[in-house]
């Protein structure tokens, strides 16, 4: 692929760093002279010294044979004009990366639309979705999150308690937009139809919407409605924290942000009605004291400073918090941290650069298909892109015959992400996510791909 990326900064040099391991043509465009000059000798690209807005720079470096291009600044202003002038002049892709904010105002204007760019992606919602899987799921059972947060896969085990085992699938009243994907029983994985049914103790595979999901959980396991409420606090105030609570605060979460800046406890207070705000220093000990951090079920970092991050989750720890979680901003302390999280009692290390990086690489067409989980016993979640000659395209999900051993649990069409049911019609460049075996992950790709 043709891939121009417009920022040096810490997301786009460690792209440009992943990419051109993988034989793509990369060019990557920066404003500043010194940090091109120091990347000459690290990357295998073409380092230009430029402005990403200039219609003039972009013509140079050739954006109308462009298959991705990415404007990954930390400026709002340059990367959406950037990425607009780009698609304009013929890019195939293109990707802007905006502050949290402007994701969170999509409901009052549509950037994305407005701009005509593919897709937006904030770092701090992306390092937000997989601090929220650990406050979700601490135990270790796995939790994906896919098509930007709006569809979520998740595992459970079958309660005996459960008042919907032993009868067949087809005859439960299950949430729509819900799938039962996969079944794990007696060490072997089934991909269930309508004539299945739940043991207890069996291992699930579901998909569909968060609050959906959640929903069911309360029926395939009735103890997960009798946990006590989630008592969690939030070291640092942000767009990092802000996303954070907007995301985990609910009737049965209890969250508390601790911020030293008043004037960002009042915007935060204006901001989030269910989350409690004090003004006060998480760095200190007696202070985490006489707030009883202690008894929190979660302790979460995401303060601009990794050392402070590290070091309030160690003391939040000795004084009895359940889980500590921390963001971790630097690569080299990220990961130093996650090699040693158990010796520290670190639950999870985040690093937006990395959560960034691994969201947009299911943009790069480096495979047919990326892979988006590893499940049990070789199954996995694959995305990829329906092609425009593939023969599944103008036809209905019943229409089709697919392969066995696996199943469409997802869809994304631009900004729409959904769970497919038998009468939604599939697309030419929709995103779709599969889970297959290794037997049948070749026939899903051939069909539709090809």
């Amino acid at each position: 692929m043709n891939i121009i990326i417009v920022g040096a900064g810490e997301v786009g040099k460690h792209l440009a760093q992943s990419l051109s391991t993988q034989l793509h043509n990369i060019t990557l465009i920066d404003h500043s002279e010194d940090v091109t000059a120091s990347l000459h000798e690290k990357l295998d690209a073409t380092i230009v010294s430029g402005n990403g807005t200039s219609a003039t720079v972009l013509a140079e470096n050739n954006v109308a044979d462009c298959d991705l291009f990415l404007a990954i600044t930390s400026h709002d202003n340059t990367n959406l004009v950037s990425a607009s002038i780009a698609k304009s002049m013929g890019a195939k892709t293109t990707i802007a990366r905006v502050h949290a904010s402007v994701e969170r105002g999509e409901w009052l204007f549509n950037h994305r639309e407005h701009f005509g760019i593919d897709y937006l992606f904030s770092t701090e919602r992306l390092a937000a979705v997989e601090l929220g899987k650990f406050v979700r799921n601490p135990e270790g059972l796995v939790i994906e999150e896919i098509a930007r947060g709006r569809i979520e896969l998740q595992q459970l085990v079958i309660s005996k308690e459960s008042d919907i085992i032993e009868k067949p699938l087809s005859s439960l009243d299950l949430p729509k937009g819900v799938r039962i994907a996969i079944i794990y029983r007696n060490k072997g994985n089934l991909i269930p139809g309508g004539g299945d049914h739940l043991e207890p103790g069996d291992l699930v595979t579901l998909f569909g919407e968060p609050v959906k999901i959640q929903e069911l959980s309360g029926k395939l396991n009735p103890e997960t409605n009798k946990r006590e409420e989630k008592n969690i606090v939030i070291f640092g105030g942000g767009e990092y924290a802000m996303a954070l609570a907007e995301m985990i605060e609910g009737p049965e979460v209890k969250v508390r942000i601790m911020e030293r800046s008043e004037s960002e406890c009042k915007r935060l207070s204006n901001l989030l009605q269910d989350t409690v705000i004090i003004n006060g220093d998480a760095t200190s000990l007696q202070q985490l004291r006489e707030e009883q951090v202690g008894e929190a079920d979660f302790f979460i970092a995401v303060s601009p400073d990794d050392e402070d991050n590290v070091m309030t989750c160690l003391q939040a720890k000795s004084l009895g918090t359940e889980y500590c979680l921390t963001l971790i901003h630097r690569p080299d302390v990220a990961n130093a941290v996650y090699r040693n999280r158990e010796r520290l009692g670190i639950l999870g290390v985040v690093s937006p650069r990395l959560a960034s990086n691994r969201d947009l690489l299911r943009f790069v067409e480096t495979e047919k298909f990326h892979n988006i989980a590893h499940l049990q016993a070789d199954v996995e979640v694959i995305q990829l892109v329906i092609k425009d000659d593939a023969c599944v395209v103008g036809k209905r999900v019943s229409d089709i015959k697919w392969p066995n051993g696996g199943s469409l649990v997802g869809l994304v069409r631009k900004q729409l992400s959904i769970v497919p049911s038998g009468d939604d019609e599939l697309q030419a460049g929709d995103a779709v996510y599969v889970v297959v075996t290794p037997e049948s992950q070749k026939p899903f790709v051939k069909l539709l791909t090809k």
